[in-house]
């Protein structure tokens, strides 16, 4: 069996009059983040990990925020689409390790929904999904609750 590592970041600003998208649910919040698609910073930041594990670029590549197919897409159409890009080439997911940044909301009891909701989405086991969250003690950006960020780290395997 051949494994490779991939690691993903993203990062979108908090707005107003925005839906919050994170791990492929909708949260309770006075902003939302902002982008072409829902803007899910952890579902991208997992498809990225994912296309550079698989040496296949990354997000913007295959799913350009200059197309109108894109636009206001839900982010898990997007995983599920990289899950069958990455087969192409044989691989598929071993295990995700996820960080989001955000000050607010607090997204502890929102965790176990996440990792089932991505879980049926790449059809893998929800103990292959670690998922964490922190603040950045109200330093910088995520700090000030202008935006918030995610880090993924992934092993694909290929049989």
């Amino acid at each position: 069996m051949k494994i490779r590592v991939g690691f993903g970041f993203d990062v979108h600003q908090l707005v107003e009059e925005r839906e919050l998208w994170l791990g492929g649910i909708r949260l309770d919040h006075t902003k939302g983040l902002l982008g072409h698609s829902d803007a899910d910073v952890l579902i991208h930041a997992i498809c990225d990990a994912l296309l550079g594990a698989a040496n296949m670029r990354d997000i913007g590549f295959h799913f350009p925020d200059t197309a109108g197919e894109y636009k206001n897409i839900d982010s898990k159409v997007l995983l599920r689409d990289t899950v069958s890009l990455i087969a192409t080439k044989g691989f598929k997911v071993g295990n995700i390790d996820a960080t989001i940044c955000a000050e607010q909301p607090k997204l502890k009891k929102h965790i176990p929904l996440m990792q089932q909701t991505l879980a049926k989405v790449m059809k893998i086991d929800v103990e292959d999904i670690s998922i964490k969250a922190t603040t950045t003690e109200r330093l910088g950006f995520t700090g000030r609750e202008e935006g918030i960020s995610a880090y993924a780290t992934v092993l694909i395997e290929k049989q």
